[in-house]
This record gives C-alpha cells, structure tokens and sequence, in this order.
C-alpha cells in the first residue's frame, strides 16, 4: 500500500472551482432553452475538479442526484458554476454544485440549477488525504451537516436500483 502523507484539513473554498460559460446556439434544444443534458455534461466535467482538488487522481462519478433544474438558461445568457466539496467518505467525494444564470443585457442573476455528484478515486488502494472539509459559509454548513442524510437516500436509492435491475 502506497503511503501518502496525510493532510488533516481542507475548507470547501480550497476546494472550490468557479467557472462562466456562455450559452451559445449550438447548446439549445428545441424548445430555444439550454439542452440539460449540455448542463449536465459541464457540470460533471467541471465539478469533478473540485473533487480532484482532494484526491489528487483519478476520480470517476458514481452519481449525480439531487438534480434541480430552476430555471431555463436562452441564447446569450452566462451560466456561472460554483462547485465545491462538502463530504469525504474513504474513496468517495461529494461535491455540491450551484449555476447561475445571468441575463448578460438586463444584468439579473438568479440561481438556476443546483446538484449534488459523488465521484469516487478509481484506484482501491486509495488512502483519503484529507481528514475533514471544513465549512465556512452558512450554506456550507448545512451542506455539511446534511451530508449523512443525502448518503442514505443514495445507499436506499442504490438498493431500489439493484432490485430493479434483477426484476428486469
């Protein structure tokens, strides 16, 4: 087993990623409305980040829940994603996503997505560096302390999928 040399502490804003991205005609859907599927794929590409701020290697994403689509990005619009860690388990990193949108004419901004993924290290023999994440804001005390709630929806979550998957 690799020896790593262990930190005991991050804040979540060590381990925070801010990033804009412009919505262009190529990310619509039919409807003129940012295609979710668009939001998704940048958001695991770049929250994934955040967790590798932690791991220092390879990461794979095990989940993306808590999904909640608020309000729709148009044409012209800037997206800007806040992710950050918030819970550590022994290979797995839950980082909590928020993206903005923002009306880049009218100048308004309003939350427009949020999400929480779980990614896990690849590697089985991976020892966690960091001992605790550590809360700053008010918001990410409440992602902290409800992190063991959002893990137990995932392990039910998890055990109703397997069922599914024998029944059908």
């Amino acid at each position: 087993m690799k020896q790593v040399n262990k930190m005991t502490q991050l804040t979540c804003s060590d381990t925070e990623i801010v990033t804009t991205h412009r919505i262009l005609s190529a990310d619509l859907n039919e409807h003129g409305t940012l295609f979710g599927g668009r939001l998704l794929s940048i958001v695991d590409a770049e929250a994934s980040i955040a967790a590798l701020r932690v791991a220092k290697q390879t990461v794979v994403t095990a989940t993306i829940d808590h999904v909640n689509f608020q309000q729709p990005f148009h044409l012209g619009d800037a997206m800007e994603m806040h992710a950050t860690v918030v819970h550590l388990g022994q290979r797995s990193i839950e980082v909590f996503v928020k993206v903005l949108r923002e009306n880049l004419t009218a100048g308004q901004r309003e939350v427009a997505f949020t999400a929480c993924l779980l990614y896990v290290v690849a590697d089985h023999n991976f020892v966690m560096p960091v001992d605790e994440i550590i809360p700053e804001t008010a918001s990410q005390r409440y992602l902290v302390a409800t992190a063991a709630q959002r893990q137990q929806a995932r392990q039910l979550m998890r055990a109703t999928n397997l069922e599914l998957s024998k029944r059908i």
